[in-house]
């Protein structure tokens, strides 16, 4: 096959047509090609995006509904209204001075979310302070115990408003 398409059959009647035809089938070739773009790439794309939005529907109601029936499975009542990220730090030292534990370090990694140690803290006293957060809709994303002695350790929590 020779590199130069004009000697071919198909090259000498493309020659042989007069200009305004070549310029009328290279119009037809990019509406085809533009077409084809459409059908085999567009189309695709529009039909998984409204897939992904009727999924993401689904999703919602169901969890609207685990969220509605959750206080009969578990037998405790849900949050009612989710903690927002500015009343955490608030929560947890409050929460804290009312269980009488001292807090060693908070930090503040991001709106929403707190890293925080105690030492040489009860576990008993721990698990009641954790109970109390969880019901007022702070959630326990880490938990890190060192134990220094029977029933005593030093803990490292990561804790979230709402699920962060």
């Amino acid at each position: 096959m020779t590199s130069n398409w004009q000697a071919l059959p198909l090259g000498q009647r493309w020659l042989a047509l007069p200009s305004r035809d070549r310029f009328a089938l290279l119009l037809l070739a990019g509406f085809v090609l533009m077409v084809l773009l459409y059908v085999l790439a567009w189309l695709p794309v529009q039909r998984h995006a409204q897939q992904a939005g009727e999924d993401f529907q689904r999703q919602r109601s169901l969890n609207a509904l685990i969220m509605h029936n959750a206080p009969a499975v578990t037998g405790r009542p849900v949050a009612q209204q989710a903690l927002q990220a500015e009343q955490l730090q608030g929560l947890l030292t409050a929460s804290a001075q009312a269980q009488g534990i001292r807090l060693q370090r908070l930090d503040v990694q991001q709106p929403g979310w707190i890293e925080l140690q105690v030492e040489r803290l009860a576990v008993t006293t721990l698990f009641a302070w954790l109970a109390e957060l969880e019901a007022r809709g702070v959630v326990i994303e880490e938990v890190g115990l060192t134990r220094v002695e029977p029933g005593i350790a030093d803990v490292r929590l990561a804790l979230s408003a709402g699920g962060f």
